[in-house]
């Protein structure tokens, strides 16, 4: 399978190659040329488990990779989780949560980064020189990108993050680590400054080449893809169509829920549940993306306003119109608001809402009262949504 740029200006790329460049040379991301329909595929993955699952759907778009490799990628990836399930599916008041969290960090972006990691030393495997991670987080991004690739030969990664915005928590997963291949920056700003800076030194083309650098964050297809498995996994576990209500901020993980459906998975609708930092819900609301200031919340690791995965879904929404998707993105830089033609038009797939913080503490509070259950601020949002 090859890989193309959502803004046109790169030539087909292989799956290990996209996953070292991350970001394509043109500014834009990377999107497979053509998305398979796995469909008739899916009814014998029903009964694997979630290891065996993620082999069959990545065996799809990592076709470059040796299958025992890429088993033994997966099988040291999920071995650091703590629940023998991986992903474990639980009821909570008639919703059923997937328990993302029991990866080394407790972040839901282990069971990506976990398999990221592993891709990255297999590939950049044998290099004399080191490959340098580039990494920008609003809180859990960074810890689970560092426990991905602590110690491995031949790599360092450098994680950008906004200085007293993620939780305490947070900055001592990723300030304690003392491997000497880690190193983190705090930055004054948010997160939306930590991730203009890293597009800036990716845009410099020439010092990305001399000093080999790679992206961790969801910029990077490899991490997309592998969290697609888990909508896929989910939705088979039911007999119809399942939705998912997502907590939303850099637009991601939703955009895997919505690639998986694009391919086949038994999904009826994708809930977008965000904080007050809610650029993508007044999109999805309105058909105008309106650069917002960033509010400073419980949940952290969605205080984001510029959503930078949104720009693969609007190439898909464009129809693969590349001079489209500039231009919409030309405006929005220039004007930090752009519009789409029909806001009618805009995928009724998606359903979106904000959650403020009073109701995220109520949430956690009745639901803690009434079931015994813990949710985090961030899963919090998408259970009130």
């Amino acid at each position: 399978m090859r890989y193309i740029s959502t803004r046109g200006g790169m030539d087909p790329v292989t799956f290990r190659d996209a996953v070292i460049i991350g970001q394509a040379p043109d500014g834009g991301l990377l999107l497979p040329e053509v998305l398979p329909d796995l469909s008739s595929d899916m009814e014998g993955w029903r009964e694997l488990a979630f290891e065996d699952l993620a082999f069959e759907v990545l065996r799809v778009f990592a076709d470059d990779i040796d299958d025992a490799v890429l088993r033994k990628i997966l099988k040291d990836a999920f071995e650091t989780f703590a629940s023998e399930d991986t992903i474990p599916l639980v009821q909570v008041n008639g919703l059923n949560v997937l328990e993302l969290f029991h990866g080394p960090t407790l972040a839901f972006k282990d069971v990506a980064l976990q398999v990221l990691g592993g891709l990255f030393e297999h590939i950049w495997g044998g290099q004399s020189a080191s490959l340098n991670i580039l990494g920008a987080t609003s809180g859990d991004t960074g810890s689970a990108a560092i426990a991905s690739v602590r110690g491995r030969p031949n790599i360092d990664i450098f994680v950008l993050f906004p200085d007293g915005r993620t939780s305490l928590m947070q900055e001592l997963q990723m300030t304690t680590v003392l491997d000497d291949n880690v190193h983190c920056l705090g930055i004054e700003g948010t997160f939306d400054d930590c991730q203009g800076l890293m597009k800036n030194i990716f845009s410099d083309l020439a010092f990305k080449e001399e000093y080999r650098l790679g992206a961790v964050n969801s910029v990077n297809w490899a991490r997309v893809v592998t969290q697609v498995v888990y909508y896929i996994y989910a939705a088979l576990r039911f007999n119809e169509p399942v939705s998912f209500s997502v907590p939303t901020g850099n637009f991601g993980n939703v955009f895997a829920g919505y690639l998986a459906r694009s391919m086949g998975a038994p999904i009826d609708r994708l809930v977008l549940a965000t904080n007050e930092n809610d650029i993508l819900a007044r999109f999805f609301e309105t058909g105008v993306y309106a650069r917002g200031v960033v509010q400073h919340t419980l949940s952290p690791s969605m205080d984001i306003q510029v959503a930078s995965n949104f720009e693969r879904f609007l190439y898909l929404y464009f129809n693969r119109d590349s001079e489209r998707l500039v231009e919409f993105l030309k405006t929005f830089s220039e004007q930090g608001s752009a519009k789409v033609d029909y806001v009618d038009s805009v995928d009724p797939l998606f359903l979106a809402t904000s959650v403020g913080e009073k109701e995220t503490v109520e949430t956690i509070k009745s639901t803690y009262a009434a079931y015994d259950y813990v949710l985090d601020p961030h899963s919090a949002v998408g259970v009130a949504a």
